[in-house]
């Protein structure tokens, strides 16, 4: 399973609303997501509305295009897009994605390199 991290900024005006429209998200929606090979998602917000997401799938290009495919998505997107600070992009197409640089478990099951560098 690959993990993905992504960003996406909302309206500064938006926030509650957004917020509380996440605090229940349609059951289809739901459904579709897991369906989609959307796993372990949760989305994360900074007070200035700042909106980091994580989410694992096999491949997040397979589970984007399957989420498209559902009716539930586009009508999700279409409600969400005023939300955000995205110039007519859906917010399932505007987010920005990061780079994962640190694995905590990752490192703790790989052997330690005592190589220490002397260069730069």
């Amino acid at each position: 399973m690959n993990k993905y991290c992504f960003t996406l900024q909302l309206r500064p005006d938006r926030i509650d609303e957004y917020v509380r429209r996440h605090a229940q998200v349609w059951p289809e929606m739901l459904e579709a997501l897991k369906a989609s090979g959307w796993h372990n998602y949760s989305l994360h917000i900074r007070p200035d509305g700042l909106i980091v997401g994580y989410v694992e799938a096999a491949d997040l290009e397979q589970a984007q295009a399957a989420m498209a495919r559902t009716d539930v998505n586009r009508r999700w997107q279409h409600d969400m897009a005023p939300f955000f600070e995205l110039d007519g992009v859906a917010p399932d197409e505007g987010f920005t994605l990061l780079t994962e640089i640190f694995d905590l478990d990752a490192q703790l099951h790989t052997p330690l390199d005592h190589t220490i560098s002397t260069e730069g």
